[in-house]
């Protein structure tokens, strides 16, 4: 149990780290670059910022302890399909295989966390 418990903490702290203390950081300390990911693969300006709100509420609801389990359900679910579409994003768009590696990368982290996050509720 303790070992899901330190695999949980590590994945889930590396996701709020990527899907949520990054962009915050951008657009506090350098919003020229808010739309860098999104621009290229057509999408508008305002869906950087949009996307952004909800990777910091979907990784801020993995990390609180208490929260109801159906709320942090969603909360992977939302990270996991913004990871897949980005994928998919780049898959059609400009074919970049680091592009395409990183989200790819980060939905295995998530997809850890989930698991040992199931393992810990079921034995709780």
């Amino acid at each position: 149990m303790k070992k899901y418990k330190i695999i949980f903490w590590i994945t889930t702290i590396i996701i709020l780290l990527m899907e949520a203390v990054m962009p915050l950081s951008t657009i506090l300390f350098a919003p020229e670059y808010v739309n860098a990911g999104t621009k290229p693969l057509g999408y508008p300006d305002y869906f950087a910022y949009t996307l952004i709100i909800f990777k910091v509420m979907g990784a801020t609801a993995l990390i609180i302890p208490k929260l109801h389990p159906k709320i942090k359900e969603w909360a992977y679910a939302g990270l996991t399909f913004n990871l897949m579409f980005a994928v998919i994003s780049h898959l059609a768009v400009d074919k970049n295989i680091s592009y395409i590696l990183m989200p790819f990368v980060v939905g295995i982290i998530l997809g850890i966390s989930y698991f040992c996050n199931q393992k810990i509720q079921n034995n709780a």
